[in-house]
């Protein structure tokens, strides 16, 4: 089942005020996405510090692994349009707002689509860490 996992929110007069410092958040939010690809050790660590004391290192391994499936962690972080219809379909039954509602009406993509387009993420996972 294809869903929509998590995500930032803000308004669409907050992005249209402020796109530079919405740009900013996404870029940073995808900078964080590669460290979490590329550096295992930092990552393991910061899932131990989350976690809380007494999680074994084998479980905080294989929950770093687990994030670095599609679709939960990908490198490109574009919010998942089937996956808000997932998320739209139940709320249908009973909403007429969900039943008109788009996926596009809950997601900007421009912001990543920028970055992405402009070479940004494909450059991050090649340089050498």
């Amino acid at each position: 089942m294809v869903y929509q996992h998590t995500g930032a929110a803000t308004t669409r007069r907050f992005i249209k005020e402020h796109p530079d410092i919405v740009r900013r958040y996404v870029k940073s939010h995808v900078e964080a996405v590669h460290r979490i690809w590329t550096d295992k050790e930092v990552s393991i660590k910061a899932l131990a510090k989350y976690f809380g004391h007494g999680v074994e290192h084998d479980v905080l391994v294989k929950t770093w692994e687990n994030l670095l499936e599609e679709p939960i962690l990908p490198k490109k972080q574009y919010p998942s349009l089937e996956g808000f219809k997932t998320i739209l379909a139940p709320l249908a039954e009973k909403d007429p707002k969900a039943r008109a509602a788009k996926p596009e009406d809950f997601a900007d993509l421009s912001f990543i689509r920028e970055l992405d387009q402009s070479g940004y993420i494909d450059a991050l996972y090649k340089r050498k860490n």
